[in-house]
């Protein structure tokens, strides 16, 4: 086992236990790594310098890595480096490694056209409409991983539109509801007619509640209702996610606030919707400034 190679375990290992991260973050995180060091061929953490950081960022761009997966590897990278400053080694700064900018090609964000034909593409007054209704609002309202709506309890305080999630890591966090998401999962709820304990369930073809819905379920109907729409691309729930973000910080809210709203351990996690935002704030710009002067 390399220098490194022996770091790298210990840092997982800390990952696991000590910040109590779940087994697939352990191996996300294992991957991006250990791709950096087989590309590398670094031996010891001590050895990690600009230029080899550089080397291996120009080799994921090179074979094509959509450069969200590219902030992936950067962020692993500069957590392990973070890790190792903590046990006071001497090793490269990880502020000095940049997150790479972010095209809107990346991080798939609905149009607020887009958006408002997807949250009303539900109707009828039906079990399955209304619990389809709700989830949507809930997805856009919340910002919640998928796996964190599943998981959601029928035990939710409408009257303060408040929500415990527990997210990665076993932490638990706060979660917000719109008054529209709130009257959404009100009519819904009028409509269950069983004791089952999960916010969101699955229904057969008749409409008989089945237990839990799944995530693969929340995948096809927001794909679903995406297409009845009128939405030409394939829209996955994460969307939804990337949009409840985006809306937050053109409309001015700080990057920690939605950082915690979100349930990101790094803010650099969340910094990769800032260069989105610019983005954003340009059109406005060019929509609406200087337009006596035209």
């Amino acid at each position: 086992m390399t220098e490194i190679e022996k770091y790298l375990k210990e840092y997982l290992d800390y990952l696991e236990v000590e910040k109590n991260r779940s087994r697939k973050t352990r191996e996300n995180y294992a991957r991006y790594l250990k791709l950096f060091v087989k590309q590398t061929g670094v031996q010891s953490p001590f050895a990690i310098d600009d230029d080899i950081v550089r080397s291996f960022r120009l080799d994921l761009n090179r074979r094509g890595i959509k450069k969200i997966t590219q902030g992936y590897y950067v962020i692993a990278l500069r957590n392990f480096l973070k890790y190792l400053i903590k046990r006071k080694l001497k090793v490269l700064p990880p502020d000095t490694i940049e997150l790479p900018r972010v095209s809107r090609a990346d991080i798939e964000v609905l149009g607020y056209e887009e958006l408002e034909r997807l949250l009303s593409a539900p109707k009828g007054g039906d079990l399955r409409s209304l619990r389809d209704k709700a989830i949507l609002e809930t997805l856009f309202s919340t910002g919640v991983r998928l796996s964190e709506l599943c998981n959601l309890s029928r035990f939710v305080d409408l009257k303060r539109g408040e929500i415990s999630v527990r997210g990665k890591g076993d932490k638990i966090r706060v979660v917000f509801l719109s008054n529209t998401a709130k009257d959404a999962i009100r009519d819904y709820m009028k409509r269950r007619q069983d004791a089952w304990e999960p916010l969101f369930v699955s229904l057969d073809k008749k409409g008989r509640v089945m237990g839990r819905i799944t995530p693969r379920s929340v995948e096809r109907l927001v794909s679903f209702y995406a297409r009845k729409a009128g939405i030409p691309k394939k829209v996955h729930p994460h969307e939804l996610r990337h949009s409840f973000a985006t809306d937050l910080l053109v409309n001015g809210a700080d990057l920690r606030s939605v950082q915690a709203l979100l349930g990101h351990a790094n803010i650099s996690t969340t910094q990769i919707y800032t260069h989105l935002t610019n983005k954003e704030l340009r059109e406005v710009h060019e929509a609406f400034h200087g337009k006596r002067r035209r």
